[in-house]
């Protein structure tokens, strides 16, 4: 079953892979004896369902899940059965992948207002007057 991240974008099974493990936390005795805990390793380097642009933009969104053989790891351990932990460690994949398909506006560079011009002017104009205050009075002016 792939994961849909949004329309149009759907990650294929062959890009995910599972693994199970012993988890800390909530579950008493049944926490030493069953692995359900769950490590999510998506391929990025490898897939084909997202753009140049979309899988730079998750490399940095990832930050330290983000592996030197190019893939994501995600851990979820929150939960006290495996298939809890599988769908949310999904659900996490998803929406970091969600995040880094909007792209960021750029940047349009704008001139002040004469307005704002006017009031930097004048604040500049005020605080030299303070400190023209500040100075001592000479008699002999």
């Amino acid at each position: 079953m792939a994961l849909e991240v949004s329309p149009g974008v759907v990650i294929p099974d062959s890009d995910l892979s599972f693994a199970f493990v012993r988890a800390s936390g909530p579950g008493g005795q049944n926490v030493n004896k069953v692995s359900s805990a769950v490590q999510l390793r998506f391929d990025m380097a490898g897939s084909t369902a997202l753009s140049d642009a979309v899988k730079n933009r998750l490399r940095v969104l990832a930050g330290r899940r983000f592996t030197d053989e190019g893939a994501i790891l995600i851990i979820a351990r929150n939960q006290r059965s495996q298939d809890h932990n599988r769908r949310e460690a999904l659900e996490r994949l998803a929406d970091l992948i969600r995040r880094a398909l909007v792209a960021p506006k750029t940047r349009k560079a704008t001139k002040p207002t004469k307005a704002s011009r006017e009031r930097r002017l004048e604040g500049k104009v005020h605080q030299q007057r303070t400190k023209q205050r500040r100075k001592q009075v000479r008699w002999h002016d």
